[in-house]
């Protein structure tokens, strides 16, 4: 499925021209930016969520472009009637990019039958939490000491994350559609 899902402008500043947001479907000639970005972004494309080790730059995606530059990411995969969001990233941040991407995933959770948008994050990555949440994202679980079994799986996993909060649980949250 080739071809742009959504273009939104952004306002503008002074005399400064809108900024254009615009999605698309994650293509075979992205994978080398998209595993770039991920490591940058996250340390590595290799995710774990739930238990399960997923390769980020090898699932099917949605990429955004901010006046032609790719600027953010978001890997998915589907399992029957939910989508789970895998990564979602966006350089810079707050410039409306991760939400474009979020909305353009429920259009294609959607599209696919989908029923469920979930995704998980740490309980240290609090402006993620405060992002979803102001998005209609529910919490709906809190996997206490997830992370031990994460880091088994992904050793690189580290100790303590954002604003120094040691990493210990994983949150999932979701929104039915």
């Amino acid at each position: 499925m080739a071809g742009r899902l959504i273009s939104r402008p952004l306002g503008s500043v002074a005399s400064v021209s809108p900024q254009m947001i615009t999605v698309r479907h994650l293509e075979a000639s992205d994978q080398s930016w998209a595993s770039q970005f991920l490591s940058e972004e996250a340390g590595s494309p290799r995710v774990v969520s739930r238990g399960v080790l997923h390769q980020a730059d090898a699932l099917p995606g949605l990429v955004a472009e901010l006046n032609g530059k790719l600027t953010g990411l978001l890997t998915y995969r589907i399992d029957g009637p939910e989508m789970e969001v895998v990564t979602l990233h966006a350089r810079p941040q707050r410039k409306g990019v991760g939400s474009v991407l979020l909305d353009a995933a429920k259009r294609s959770a959607r599209q696919a039958g989908c029923r469920r948008l979930w995704l998980i994050t740490t309980n240290d990555n609090q402006p993620a939490i405060a992002f979803y949440m102001r998005r209609g994202m529910k919490l709906v679980a809190i996997h206490k000491n997830a992370l031990v079994e994460a880091r088994r799986i992904k050793p690189e996993i580290p100790l303590i994350g954002v604003g120094g909060i040691p990493i210990t649980d994983e949150l999932e949250f979701d929104l039915l559609l």
